[in-house]
């Protein structure tokens, strides 16, 4: 009984070594494949990650300058509406001290319609010259552009390449997360965005 049990483990111990080498081929085989089929994309997202650092080495002094540039830009036009806001309290101020205390209401209502009159025909022409309606915000950011181009020309700050490298930078960021995510590598770019 002995023997016949010896028999047994050493035919048992056989077949799995047997076996074991044929798993290990077969790991081998597995990782030799995969190996071949994703050694491109590693070089692949190795070349995008070697740009984007290289572009975001590029971009670096670029974005220090544009965020002076966007302080100081932030602030003439946030002095440019408070002092919107400080002639139109003088304005109103200066209408209620001559409707009550030099003239009469009769005298006055003239003045101050054709003080509307004119606030119109400004809108309208801001209208006429800008294409977009006289609405706070948008004129709020219309005088930051102003004063950050106009910064930029001083500051000989180059915004057209700024633009294309931080739109070459979104590109490769986007080619990077799809090159990382292979499962998303052949599909649409509508289809990719739309998923969380």
């Amino acid at each position: 009984m002995m023997m016949r049990y010896q028999w047994i483990f050493i035919k048992a111990s056989s077949v799995s070594s047997e076996h074991v080498v044929d798993v290990e081929d077969m790991k081998h085989m597995v990782q030799l494949l995969h190996t071949a089929l994703h050694l491109p994309d590693h070089h692949l997202v190795k070349r995008a990650a070697a740009k984007l650092d290289g572009l975001k080495q590029d971009l670096s002094p670029l974005e220090q300058v544009k965020a002076q540039l966007a302080r100081s830009a932030e602030f003439h036009s946030s002095r440019t509406l408070w002092t919107g806001v400080a002639l139109l309290s003088v304005q109103g101020g200066a209408l209620a001290w001559l409707t009550w205390w030099v003239y009469s209401w009769d005298v006055m209502e003239p003045v101050t319609y054709f003080l509307t009159y004119c606030t119109s025909i400004g809108v309208f022409s801001y209208y006429v010259l800008t294409k977009q309606d006289y609405v706070y915000p948008d004129a709020k950011d219309r005088q930051f552009l102003y004063y950050f181009h106009k910064g930029a020309k001083k500051e000989r700050f180059n915004v057209q390449k700024y633009n294309e490298l931080r739109e070459e930078l979104a590109s490769v960021e986007e080619d990077l997360r799809r090159l990382r995510n292979p499962t998303q590598l052949q599909l649409p770019v509508e289809q990719i965005q739309s998923q969380p």
